[in-house]
Order: structure tokens, then C-alpha cells, then sequence
């Protein structure tokens, strides 16, 4: 994939995008993702923090590198953390770092009108942009918690107007989260570039999820919109237990396994 063949699918194709912050992950993720987002969900699913904030820059580039390593085909999106992204300077500077020390397709942006000019200042520079409207997991705090967005006609009118902004400024593709999913549709209808929702119904352009949700792994919460497609956590205790069992026991390692 390249950011044409992303912008190409709208109206085409839903885009397939599922994180992954490690090359193991990334390697069988490859095979059906469009796209790769090393998102700092991995704050939380990785490093076991309550919520994102706490990512660092250097955290977020040494997990984009080992994705990179793994899915050397991908097309990577690496999540610019809290903090690192307050003004123009100070954006531009932090996303050159991701891009010199990573081989990162490009790096995601929490934001709408507010961050429009920031992400236009990357995107002049040689930056490609991936924007994040709705739920902004990294505003949490200021909002008070985790809302769904889109219930009324003001936010429907506040997203419409945060997404044209983040496609003016030269966003290649916009994640939504959280949002209400027949106001969802009309935001995607409102752009030209892909809407890649999570959270926010099947009338977007394509998908994403956290892998480790996906799979059943993440066993501290399920969100509404996570669809669990295997009972990860339980298949790994299993394994564990069984290998455990045979040490304790004896019967591991046999002759098969012994040099």
C-alpha cells in the first residue's frame, strides 16, 4: 500500500488497519492489514499503564522500528505521542525524529480544527499525516472520561468541520473513533480521504482494532466495539499450564527435544 493506493480505496475498498508493536505480531499481521498503526494503545496492552499519556517519543520509535523489522512490506503508521506535538515547531521537529530514526510511512495526529495547522506544517515538510477525530484517547483527562462522540447535531457539525480541516491540511487518511455510527457515515460521506473508523459502525472506509482486543488478550476491559476473533488469553494459560504440567512431571523435555 502507498498513500495513493490508500486514498484510491475510498468508495473502493475498506481499508484493513490493525496495531502491532512488536515484528513478531507484525509479521503475521501482515499478510491481511493494509495498513500497520503502532498505535500507543501499547502504553496500556504492552506496558500495562492505565491509559496512553505516559508513551514517550523514544518508546513509540523503538516499537515502530521492531514492526518495521517484521513487516518490511507494510505500510506503517506511527502514533506521535502526548506531548510531543504542542506546537508547530515542536511537531515538525519530534515527527523528523520518527522519520530519520524509523522506517515509518507516517505518523498519526490526535485532533481536528485545533491541530489543522500543525498538521499542515508536517504535511508541507515532507511528513505524511494520518489525522484522529471523535474520541481523543490522549484528551481523555480534559474531557472527563471517555465519551461517544456525534449525539448531537452540534458535534455532528463540530466533527464534519474537524474532518475537512484535517483533509485540507493534507492528511492522507483520518482514524474516527468513538463516534455515533449513522453520524459516523455522514462525516465519511463529508471528505474525500478515507475514514478508518474504530468505534464508529460499518459505513466508513475500512476498520481498525488493537490487536491484542482482537485476539482476546487484553483481559483488563472489552470496549463495546471490540469483536473478539479468538479466545487468546485462555489458549495461552492452557498452553503454559500444559508446559508447566510436563515439567513438573517430567515428560518434557523426550528424546525429540535433547541433544
Amino acid at each position: 500500500m502507498t498513500i495513493t493506493s490508500i486514498k484510491k480505496s475510498k468508495g473502493n475498498k475498506p481499508l484493513v488497519m490493525v496495531t502491532a508493536y512488536d515484528a513478531l505480531f507484525a509479521r503475521l499481521i501482515e499478510p491481511s492489514a493494509d495498513i500497520i498503526l503502532v498505535g500507543d494503545s501499547l502504553n496500556m496492552s504492552f506496558a500495562g499503564k492505565a491509559d496512553t499519556l505516559s508513551a514517550t517519543l523514544d518508546q513509540m520509535i523503538y516499537h515502530t522500528n521492531a514492526v518495521c523489522m517484521g513487516a518490511e512490506s507494510s505500510f506503517v503508521v506511527c502514533d506521535m505521542p502526548f506531548g510531543t506535538y504542542v506546537n508547530k515547531d515542536e511537531a515538525l521537529k519530534n515527527a523528523i525524529k520518527v522519520f530519520q530514526e524509523t522506517n515509518a510511512d507516517s505518523v498519526k495526529i490526535e485532533g481536528g480544527v485545533d491541530k489543522a495547522d500543525i498538521v499542515k506544517h508536517l504535511t508541507s515538510n515532507g511528513i505524511a499525516v494520518c489525522g484522529h477525530i471523535g474520541l481523543l484517547p490522549q484528551a481523555f483527562r480534559s474531557e472527563g472520561g471517555y465519551k461517544v462522540k456525534g449525539k448531537t447535531q452540534e458535534e455532528k457539525s463540530s466533527l464534519i468541520e474537524d474532518a475537512k480541516a484535517i483533509e485540507k491540511a493534507g492528511a492522507f487518511c483520518i482514524v474516527m473513533e468513538g463516534v455515533k455510527a449513522d453520524i459516523a457515515k455522514d462525516i465519511a460521506q463529508s471528505v474525500n480521504v478515507p475514514i478508518i473508523g474504530i468505534g464508529a459502525g460499518v459505513d466508513v472506509d475500512g476498520q481498525v482494532l488493537v490487536f491484542s482486543d482482537m485476539l482476546g488478550l487484553f483481559e483488563a476491559f472489552t470496549p463495546k466495539f471490540v469483536k473478539k476473533y479468538l479466545d487468546g488469553a485462555a489458549l495461552v494459560k492452557e498452553a503454559i499450564a500444559s508446559y508447566a504440567k510436563e515439567v513438573e512431571d517430567k515428560n518434557f523435555p523426550k528424546e525429540e527435544h535433547t541433544y
